[in-house]
């Protein structure tokens, strides 16, 4: 099947009118209604949004291809649109995206059709073809470009991707996988990248591809074993196990195509780590790029992305509860009210409570499989739940500390169970790991739970001196504190001194308190919608969220963020939360309530300019922790 059975005149739009990436989807989805091809555009629109939030479909150099496979498809088709003016899509090399192929696959889309739309992804490879969609100025000429490149250089009868051998200067054998999440892009357009730059290498290479009409040019158990290397360049799950004891590139499916050459020439050097598939990761992609730091955020980022929802369903419940008054959850206050107490209780006695134990377990079987999954929930248990005399707990940084140490535990006793009798071999992950994991995991956080939770006397022993000698150093020192671990003992202590001082009539610690506890997740809502290459499109979404948590002083909500690149983020955010704590205290901000963010804005004494001035203080910190997030941040 040729492409131009796919893209037809009624279905080519040269003059694109959206500025937006969603104007973009939601015009190109209606140019395929109009021609029959989409049954129901909300379907169809929303089967591609979805595909975004897996990975962007901007492609780079001025191109995006978003598709999907849909039930609201009617037959397959391609929607070519133009926008020479550049929108913003994501895209992979942070470019305005100009042209548009919007491919359209039904469910039932038979291989033809498939290998079609796939063919035209590795046409897209070529300036000079890209060139000719930008500079067209008819339907016609668009129609033609297309139909010269098919008779030039993939003739009907030959498959799109193969591999012919070729002259070879090095003696290295060198194979590869490619894979996206819904095969019909990505997978190929890598695949043409990883080919055409090897043949210029004089290196040959055989590319198997894992697209939707199945997997191509399969690797065979002989061709494994004799390879040198083996780049595995996947946005979703590959078969891995095959690999164990070879050489692995793994990394992202785009970067085989914009970084092909440091790819390629990275595994001719042969400076690859051995992939250990009893390691962990399952059958999943690791982006492991082969070094520590890439598992390390690998290992963390699936502690983050399984903590996110309870993170985000917790906080805006509780701050739903706050609609009937800040303490209407409590039994004994004149403003008790059942259902804000059921929301309370729900969102932080329940969510909130599962945070740090999912954060650790999901760290734990990121490492070590789904045996490390339990050992990981235990610690994180035991983080915010022994605690010492003052009654604190270590909180998010003893829950990280949890998931990482459950990992490498239970890697370890893998390791020592491989030299039991083969007749045991049932028992290791219905008895011996669990056990073992459980009991060694538990063991050591019981030993250092208590040394962390150490800081809190310490440092409330410390704040108390400080109180009425400094009190801007107290502010800045407060507010700073508050940011650090957002729930944990660090920012327990600060909140714990705050409402001491409330009991002793001092209300200017707890404006530095609360000022300093709502600038991390508003930081985040500015720095995802003014930074929004540094993000992924769930983190700008989580960031909309951030907003309303930070609105109500709950700083949890920017725990993912902070766990997901600590380096950068954690220090913007004691920045700006420093601020905006020494602020409140240079404007004389007093404030009587221990809770509440911008529902207890009235009880500020001073009146309407007292409490103008507290809101400049907390914006203006957020603003900069936001500014610095920005500028310490890599693109997304």
């Amino acid at each position: 099947m040729r492409i131009t059975q796919l893209l037809t005149a009624s279905t080519i739009k040269l003059n694109v009118q959206a500025v937006s990436k969603d104007q973009i989807i939601e015009e190109l989805a209606q140019v395929l209604v109009d021609a029959g091809k989409v049954s129901d555009k909300a379907a169809y629109v929303a089967d591609l949004q979805a595909r975004e939030a897996q990975s962007s479909t901007g492609i780079g150099e001025g191109i995006a291809i978003p598709h999907a496979k849909s039930a609201a498809v009617s037959a397959p088709a391609i929607a070519f649109g133009r926008q020479l003016a550049g929108v913003d899509y994501d895209s992979l090399d942070g470019q305005p995206a100009k042209l548009f192929f919007m491919i359209a696959a039904n469910e039932g889309a038979n291989n033809d059709h498939l290998e079609t739309l796939s063919k035209l992804a590795t046409f897209l490879m070529d300036p000079t073809f890209n060139e000719k969609m930008m500079t067209a100025s008819t339907k016609e000429e668009i129609l033609a470009a297309i139909e010269e490149k098919e008779g030039v250089e993939v003739p009907e009868d030959v498959p799109v991707v193969e591999n012919e051998p070729i002259e070879t200067t090095t003696d290295k054998s060198i194979l590869a996988v490619t894979a996206c999440p819904t095969g019909i892009a990505h997978t190929f357009m890598a695949a043409e990248k990883l080919q055409t730059t090897a043949a210029q290498k004089n290196v040959a290479m055989k590319v198997e591809t894992n697209g939707s009409g199945g997997v191509k040019n399969r690797l065979t158990a002989e061709e494994i074993a004799d390879a040198d290397v083996i780049i595995v360049a996947a946005d979703t799950k590959v078969e891995m196990a095959r690999f164990n004891g070879k050489k692995v590139i793994q990394t992202k499916v785009g970067k085989a195509i914009y970084e092909v050459d440091a790819l390629i020439d990275r595994a001719i050097s042969g400076d690859v780590p051995v992939y250990s598939h009893e390691g962990g990761g399952g059958a999943s992609n690791e982006h492991s790029e082969g070094n520590g730091g890439f598992q390390f955020y690998k290992h963390l980022m699936n502690g983050v992305s399984n903590m996110l929802p309870f993170v985000v369903g917790g906080g805006i419940l509780i701050a739903l509860s706050f609609f009937w008054g800040i303490n209407s959850s409590n039994p004994d206050d004149p403003s008790y009210n059942e259902f804000a107490a059921m929301l309370n209780t729900i969102g932080g006695g329940n969510a909130f409570y599962l945070m740090v134990p999912v954060l650790a377990g999901f760290i734990a079987m990121s490492i070590a499989d789904r045996p490390g999954f339990a050992p990981g929930m235990v610690g994180g248990l035991l983080a915010i739940t022994v605690t010492n005399d003052a009654g604190a707990n270590s909180g998010f940084i003893g829950g990280l500390l949890a998931g990482f140490l459950a990992g490498y535990i239970v890697l370890g006793l893998k390791t020592v169970f491989e030299k039991l009798p083969a007749q045991l071999e049932g028992l290791k992950p219905v008895l011996f790991l669990p056990v073992f994991g459980i009991g060694l995991t538990g063991i050591a956080m019981m030993l250092v739970n208590p040394q962390l939770t150490k800081l809190y006397t310490g440092l409330t022993s410390f704040l108390e001196g400080l109180s009425g000698t400094n009190t801007i150093l107290l502010g800045l020192l407060l507010g700073g504190m508050m940011a650090v671990d957002m729930g944990g003992p660090l920012n327990k202590a600060a909140y714990t001194f705050g409402i001491a001082m409330l009991a002793s009539g001092n209300y200017n610690i707890m404006a530095a308190v609360m000022a300093g506890g709502m600038v991390p997740p508003l930081a985040v809502g500015l720095a995802t919608t003014f930074f929004k290459n540094r993000f992924t499109k769930q983190e700008r979404e989580a960031g909309k969220t951030a907003y309303v948590l930070g609105a109500c002083f709950i700083s949890e909500g920017a725990i993912p963020f902070a766990a997901a690149d600590p380096v950068r983020v954690i220090p913007s955010f004691v920045l700006g939360s420093a601020i905006s704590g020494a602020l409140t205290i240079i404007f004389d901000i007093a404030l009587r309530a221990p809770h509440g963010g911008i529902f207890v804005m009235g009880l500020v004494d001073g009146g309407l300019g007292k409490a103008a001035l507290y809101l400049v203080a907390i914006l203006v910190g957020s603003a900069v922790a936001a500014v610095s997030i920005g500028l310490l941040k890599k693109k997304a």
